[in-house]
């Protein structure tokens, strides 16, 4: 099967995750070359792997040193992740920009109804700083859905968004705020304020600015600054094309097109109970022509509903500008 057709079954809900997922396994095996290579050497192919825990998740750090896209397409744009000086950046070759918008859409209007709801504003200095952030490019792509007059992007001058902020709250209008952690947080210190009407998502990053935190500390901070019953939390990375959203159950909801695994930290090959604390796999059926099965550094929990936990990174991996508070 071509990757077209296995995209047009990806969004549908008539098909269950496992069987689209196990044909998008088929097709990557097959169509990108450093994937099925990675599976052969485990011994894995589609004639022996029948559930989701059979599938082989290929190490993140394969975007650091490879060109992982499928044999039948080109790319359109690449991605790189943020990283540190004389770290290595991942680099995530995108063949379908129109699929990633499809992917965010269906993320975001599952967590928080139609873009067209509301004025969208982004917070994400050092992000805009950059021509290749996959954040800055959801961010701008909400934006353009939502068609808010008054969306836009705010680099450093704070005092700006907070005039906007209280224009926006006098007219009634429903504000969501996208913001890397350390501007959110020189946001709440410089301009304390009631930011009743808008949802605040925080998108993780200290980017050296400040000291890592939990992310119970961030967002105790950040309620108390903004006067807010929660902060909203977005997880997602350079290497991935889907979302998951943090939800007032305190736990991370994936969209339709996402699934969470934990492994063990000791053993990539096992797989604890629900529940029960491991390193992440995650499942992203949109990265159709890239890879789709991802063993991810962070630690966390998976819940018998799908929802999971982001507890931490582990020692010997990179901090990265993804969603993420160390333990």
């Amino acid at each position: 099967m071509m990757g077209s057709e296995i995209e047009r079954q990806i969004f549908q809900n008539n098909i269950s995750f496992r069987d689209k997922a196990l044909q998008v396994f088929s097709y990557q095996y097959e169509m990108v070359d450093i994937y099925g290579e990675f599976c052969r050497h485990l011994g894995k192919h589609p004639g022996n792997v029948r559930n989701l825990e059979d599938i082989p998740f290929l190490p993140i750090e394969f975007f650091k040193y490879h060109k992982i896209l499928s044999k039948e397409r080109g790319f359109e744009t690449i991605f790189r992740s943020s990283g540190t000086t004389g770290q290595q950046q991942s680099q995530h070759f995108v063949a379908d920009l129109q699929l990633y918008e499809k992917a965010i859409h269906n993320g975001f209007t599952t967590a928080y109804d139609a873009p067209e709801k509301y004025c969208i504003l982004g917070l994400l200095p050092s992000y805009l700083e950059r021509q290749d952030a996959s954040l800055v490019h959801m961010v701008n792509y909400l934006m353009t859905v939502s068609g808010h007059r008054k969306n836009g992007f705010y680099l450093d001058n704070l005092a700006a968004l907070a005039k906007q902020i209280h224009q926006l709250q006098a007219n009634n209008q429903p504000v969501i705020l996208f913001g890397v952690t350390f501007a959110l947080l020189d946001f709440a210190e410089q301009f304390p304020m009631n930011l009743r009407d808008v949802i605040v998502i925080e998108t993780g990053g200290m980017k050296g600015r400040r000291k890592e935190m939990t992310r119970s500390e961030l967002h105790f901070k950040l309620t108390t600054a903004f006067q807010v019953k929660m902060i909203h939390s977005e997880y997602g990375m350079t290497e991935l094309l889907s979302q998951a959203y943090f939800n007032t159950e305190g736990t991370f909801t994936p969209a339709s097109t996402m699934k969470v695994l934990t492994r063990e930290i000791n053993d990539p090959f096992a797989y604890p109970k629900f529940g029960q604390t491991g390193a992440l796999n995650i499942i992203d059926l949109a990265n159709i022509y890239s890879c789709s099965f991802i063993a991810t550094q962070d630690i966390g929990r998976v819940y018998k509903n799908g929802n999971f936990d982001v507890l931490g990174r582990m020692d010997f991996s990179d901090l990265r500008g993804c969603n993420l508070m160390v333990i």
